[in-house]
């Protein structure tokens, strides 16, 4: 366990410093606000889709280190998949994010993703590391503006 907790601050660090796709997207077809009132975290995640593909994703804005490495990882592991492969990741972070700490956490198809299921053992935080893929999630919709997280 303290070599996951390890690999879990090392990630959150390493995304929260150097973010990837950090960045304003100008050629974008969906867009969306996520706002968490509770620490002040604000993001717009940009997302230009090619039919049901996401071409390039990006975000930007600002918020503590796992609010920033969770919207990089997010970023860095949609980049070139499919709305629908992109719910289901959400519904798998999510799910692993909320999931009760008593039980084995399920990081089944979620690859690097895996490494934020260390968020849950820091229940205050879930918020933080969800802000991103909740304003994803209304950017996909169509369902632009704002969301947030109280």
């Amino acid at each position: 366990m303290p070599e996951l907790r390890e690999l879990y601050q090392d990630v959150i660090l390493e995304h929260s410093k150097a973010p990837r796709n950090y960045r304003v997207l100008a050629a974008t077809n969906r867009k969306a606000e996520g706002f968490n009132p509770l620490c002040g975290d604000r993001y717009t995640v940009y997302v230009d889709l090619d039919g049901d593909a996401i071409r390039d994703i990006a975000f930007q804005g600002s918020g503590c280190a796992i609010s920033r490495a969770s919207a990089s990882m997010m970023t860095d592991s949609l980049k070139g998949k499919t709305t629908a492969e992109a719910e289901q990741l959400f519904e798998g972070v999510h799910r692993m994010l909320t999931s009760d700490t008593s039980e084995p956490v399920n990081t089944e198809g979620l690859g690097k993703l895996a490494v934020l299921s260390g968020v849950r053992e820091f229940p205050t935080r879930v918020k933080c590391a969800s802000l991103s893929w909740h304003a994803l999630r209304n950017a996909l919709k169509g369902e632009g503006g704002k969301v947030s997280t109280e």
